[in-house]
């Protein structure tokens, strides 16, 4: 196969896989918005991780609430427990690697927080573990997983929300968070400032 064939193919596959996600998520997206938006009005906050490409994606949603997303508005208190290398170091140093965000969640989260846990497969044991602290301390949590949802998907709640994309390439079910993200800052945005979705 070529390269320019390949890369075809990366684009045919991706377009394929939105389009499925497209159908499959919106119902979740929606009600993974309205937690974050009563968690928000409520005085709440937002606590994100993940690992490797997830981690990026906890941060990038922190950013986007922290700054704003495509509208004016005050920032919103959103946190990214992939961030801080001290914490991070001394805890898997301490403790160990699997309890890097649980130790965080057990301190900073409150009851009607929002826990944002990113995982493609839905096995990061210390994911998991974070969403296990979720339960503990009164936190929702909203899952961004893929494939079968892996044991983070078992976790969950009934109050709980799992947004899976229907695909199992890593490459294909990061593509689609990021697009997860930017639909859950839109809603919040327009769930708060009064917009007409």
């Amino acid at each position: 196969m070529s390269a320019e064939a390949r890369i075809r193919s990366h684009f045919e596959e991706t377009i394929a896989t939105q389009k499925a996600a497209s159908e499959a998520l919106p119902g979740a997206i929606e009600h993974a918005a309205r937690l974050m938006s009563r968690s928000l009005l409520n005085n709440g906050k937002i606590l994100a991780c993940g690992n490797g490409g997830s981690a990026g994606d906890a941060q990038h949603f922190s950013a986007e609430m922290l700054n704003r997303f495509e509208m004016e508005r005050p920032g919103l208190p959103a946190l990214a427990l992939t961030t801080d290398s001290s914490t991070l170091t001394s805890i898997a140093n301490d403790y160990a690697y699997e309890d890097i965000f649980s130790k965080q969640v057990r301190a900073l989260g409150q009851p009607g927080d929002v826990l944002l846990a990113i995982s493609t497969s839905g096995g990061s044991e210390n994911v998991n573990r974070a969403v296990d602290a979720a339960i503990e301390r009164g936190l929702w949590t909203i899952a961004l997983t893929g494939r079968d949802g892996g044991s983070l998907a078992k976790r969950l709640r009934p109050e709980d929300v799992e947004i899976r994309v229907p695909a199992n390439r890593t490459a294909r079910i990061q593509e689609v968070h990021i697009l997860v993200v930017h639909c859950l800052c839109d809603l919040v945005d327009r769930e708060l400032l009064g917009v007409d979705v």
